[in-house]
């Protein structure tokens, strides 16, 4: 299995691995731009790219998933909750769903609170062991911190709705399990992220504040810690989901 980590624009990061064995790659939160850096790096892999994946609409910076997609005609995909917001066709994901790279298998699990399409993807090198090996967070769990909840405006529903998908969804996983989030620190899309880009399930369970609290807790504290709205959100989201 190969993997990267890119760093990128409004202190992003974007993730490119796979099996080179098999040939076969996944690209996740591509920001505008990028987009030859993949098709760059699956040369120089000798994979394909298979998949195209936005953990979410992004709020914070213009999407290359779909521009990238349509390069390398690979389906560009999202959580089947934006269909009829999305105003093009693409692939929808479930939770449950189950991408296969060759020796590499992606679990999609369904994660909303920073946004109601929000997904994290479970990885496991088959080759390597049969339990996963990391998780790819988007802007559902960060390194010392959480996504915000208010992009939608119903931010005490949706801080509600992230502790559920929090504790249901990724901290039941075993504690050496690997976290990539889809930003660090300098970031608007959450309160108080380290600078660090990887984490533990583990280590975040016992040193990430909003990880140690009781919901109601949790709930207050995250709509009192709330940073400024993206610099041209608006517009962001509005060309991410244009026809």
């Amino acid at each position: 299995m190969f993997f990267k980590q890119l760093a990128t624009k409004e202190s992003s990061l974007s993730y490119f691995f796979g099996c080179g064995t098999k040939g076969k790659s996944m690209a996740v939160d591509v920001v505008a731009g990028d987009e030859t850096w993949y098709i760059e790096e699956a040369k120089k892999a000798g994979v394909t790219i298979d998949y195209v994946i936005d953990t979410h609409v992004h709020a914070d910076h213009y999407s290359g998933g779909r521009k990238l997609a349509e390069m390398v005609g690979a389906p560009y995909c999202l959580h089947e909750s934006d269909k009829g917001w999305v105003k093009f066709e693409f692939h929808a994901l479930k939770n449950g769903d189950l991408l296969n790279l060759g020796n590499v298998d992606v679990e999609v699990l369904h994660t909303p609170g920073h946004t109601p399409d929000s997904i994290c993807l479970l990885v496991t090198d088959m080759r390597r062991c049969k339990q996963p090996w990391f998780v790819i967070t988007g802007d559902t769990l960060f390194v010392g911190s959480t996504g915000r909840p208010d992009l939608l405006g119903r931010e005490r529903e949706m801080a509600g709705e992230l502790f559920d998908s929090i504790h249901g969804r990724l901290l039941d996983l075993p504690n050496e399990v690997e976290i990539f989030p889809g930003h660090q620190a300098g970031s608007v899309c959450g309160a108080g992220l380290s600078g660090k880009p990887s984490s533990t399930i583990g280590f975040e369970k016992r040193w990430n504040p909003a990880l140690t609290m009781g919901k109601d807790e949790f709930i207050e504290t995250l709509i009192s810690q709330i940073p400024p709205r993206p610099a041209e959100m608006d517009r962001m989201v509005a060309a991410n989901i244009a026809a």
